[in-house]
């Protein structure tokens, strides 16, 4: 995947996957310049110093000085204001290019701008036509808040639902690349996931069509509140 022209990559500590992606790295040879690495904060390494030692142990384990985009994995209740702190405190260290957060809804976003003396450039949550939230996306641009959409594909428990084959079959598209479509025309950053090269390059081939503005809301209303992974609308 490219994110802003550079190849990308993604990575979370309590997945274990941070020395391998290194080592990628380290073996691609490609300049490190030219790679997007994103991380994130774990749960359990919230509060001031447990979040700045976290960072500098992934930073050990991918065996470099900075990472390009650094999360909040999930609002924790009761630390998620000197964790925030923290990350600011990282990006002014030069540690990360870029911080932001993850799963964060509406009252977590508010509770934040509120106090926070920097903003998140991120915002990483799950959104598909099944799972779409206006007001959530409104409040993030209004904030110069860049929206990430994890799932966008819904774990493919909705890549057959007649009105997105239907979609697929106007624009001469596969439903995947329609779902894609869909968040790209919201103005969202769109991670979809696949360890299949076919499925990858289907994946990356959504750039040269549009959805018409009508069928873009026939999508739209397809919403249903479809979580298929953590639901973060009532974390405290």
């Amino acid at each position: 995947m490219r994110y802003a022209g550079r190849l990308s990559s993604g990575i979370v500590r309590v997945y274990g996957n941070e020395a391998d992606v290194g080592a990628a790295i380290r073996e691609s040879g490609v300049p490190r310049e030219e790679i997007f690495v994103t991380s994130k904060l774990w749960n359990a390494d919230h509060g001031r110093e447990r979040a700045l030692r976290a960072c500098d142990e992934s930073l050990g384990r991918l065996g470099t000085d900075y990472l390009d985009l650094y999360l909040i994995h999930w609002p924790v209740q009761g630390l998620r204001g000197e964790t925030w702190e923290a990350m600011v405190q990282l990006l002014e260290q030069g540690k990360c290019r870029a911080i932001g957060v993850s799963n964060y809804m509406l009252p977590h976003l508010e509770e934040l701008v509120r106090t926070a003396s920097v903003l998140p450039s991120v915002n990483q949550v799950e959104q598909s036509p099944f799972l779409y939230q206006p007001e959530l996306l409104a409040y993030c641009a209004e904030h110069g808040i860049l929206v990430e959409a994890y799932s966008p594909l819904t774990k493919a428990r909705r890549l057959d639902h007649p009105a997105v084959v239907e979609a697929a079959h106007q624009l001469g598209r596969t439903p995947a690349q329609v779902l894609i479509r869909w968040g790209l025309e919201h103005g969202l950053v769109v991670l979809p996931k696949s360890t299949r090269r076919e499925r990858l390059a289907e994946n990356a081939a959504v750039f040269d069509f549009s959805v018409p503005p009508d069928l873009l809301g026939r999508l739209d209303a397809l919403d249903e509140g479809l979580h298929t992974g953590w639901d973060p609308t009532h974390a405290p």
